[in-house]
């Protein structure tokens, strides 16, 4: 309570304007007295100040009820409070000039107003420092947000017309019966079939990143085995991972580490790191996968040993359409979506997601709090 209302810029104001008629009262006493001994002084001294031993008999002895006393009190009174509330609203008149200029667009968003301590106002300085703080984050983020935005706009219109480009022209020499035989014929149907679902994925992708970002979509939670999971994903990836030269093994101490997650979409997880290991991994001919309990977490490992992540590259990977291959053609096969996803689904989940890449191996690691 006494914080607050410590805090509270009102209470501060009456408190100060209280104790200013207080001071204006003690210093026009003051006033008074150093007055009256001036007057004296001067009259007794200097007989061109006579004057005012007759101006003082008049106000001190003549008035009744030393009214005149009274009303030199009063008159000296009223300059001195009125001297010290300009003192204590002057700061509100230079935060408000701040105020002013920063609408105006003469001082930068973030601008700070010098905050005194001492004075009524130095809460509302503190709050408006903060509020310029806010806005320019608030711009900023803006600036970010349009950014992005223009990114994904490009990007989008540059993965989507790739894959169309293709399925619209091979359509259109069939179109055309621009084909030998129906050997060409059928090559033609499989190019424009492999790049419509090409496209197909993408688009998947792309609205399944978008409704992950707007927290659109809600989460089944349910109990799950994650070294459970693993080891089927495993048996699943082992065809795919056999024909590419490589191998898998789950390393786990523990039989069963229960979270609680949505099943479809964790497992959507950890199969994009274990494609994204096939894809960039090939050279190491193997993935490891490993499965450690934390304090109230678990961690889960994906580690192959391929080709590493340049120091330049690591930052970004998770960023939407990111690739470390900027030519964007040497893997056709992905949208540039798959990790972004990955981490809006493990973030949805309370974890959190990273990677480390050095010369003898690469890891993406996946860390989920405990049920």
């Amino acid at each position: 309570m006494a914080t607050k209302l410590k805090d509270n810029v009102v209470f501060r104001l009456v408190f100060r304007s209280f104790l200013n008629i207080f001071f204006a009262a003690i210093l026009s006493l003051v006033g008074v007295a150093l007055l009256y001994v001036v007057a004296l002084f001067l009259s007794s001294n200097f007989r061109s100040f006579w004057f005012l031993r007759d101006l003082g008999v008049f106000f001190i002895n003549d008035l009744p009820y030393a009214l005149g006393l009274w009303f030199i009190w009063v008159l000296l009174f009223c300059v001195c409070f009125f001297i010290l509330q300009w003192v204590q609203f002057s700061a509100f008149g230079k935060i408000n000039d701040t105020v002013r200029q920063i609408a105006d667009g003469q001082l930068e968003m973030n601008h700070q107003i010098t905050v005194r301590q001492r004075s009524g106002f130095g809460v509302l300085a503190r709050n408006v420092n903060r509020l310029s703080d806010r806005l320019q984050h608030a711009l900023e983020e803006e600036r970010r947000a349009e950014q992005a935005k223009n990114e994904l706009i490009t990007n989008v219109s540059h993965d989507l017309r790739t894959p169309l480009t293709s399925v619209v022209g091979y359509l259109g020499l069939i179109e055309q019966d621009r084909y030998r035989d129906e050997v060409e014929l059928r090559h033609y149907i499989a190019i424009a079939y492999k790049k419509s679902q090409h496209l197909h994925e993408l688009i998947d992708d792309l609205f399944e990143y978008t409704r992950m970002r707007h927290d659109t979509i809600a989460l089944k939670l349910e109990p799950i085995n994650l070294v459970e999971m693993l080891g089927q994903l495993l048996v699943q990836y082992h065809m795919p991972l056999e024909e590419v030269g490589m191998v898998s093994q789950l390393h786990s101490e523990e039989k069963q580490i229960t979270v609680r997650a949505d099943a479809g979409k964790l497992a959507r997880v950890f199969e994009n790191l274990i494609s994204n290991a096939m894809s960039y991994g090939r050279e190491g001919k193997r993935i490891d996968v490993w499965i450690a309990l934390m304090e109230g977490k678990v961690s889960v490992a994906i580690v192959n040993y391929g080709e590493p992540i340049s120091a330049i590259d690591l930052p970004h990977i998770f960023d939407r359409f990111y690739r470390a291959d900027k030519s964007r053609t040497r893997w056709s096969g992905g949208s540039g979506l798959g990790l972004a996803i990955s981490k809006s689904i493990v973030e949805k989940h309370g974890g959190a997601i990273d990677a480390d890449s050095n010369t003898e191996r690469t890891v993406f690691r996946v860390i989920l709090p405990l049920q």
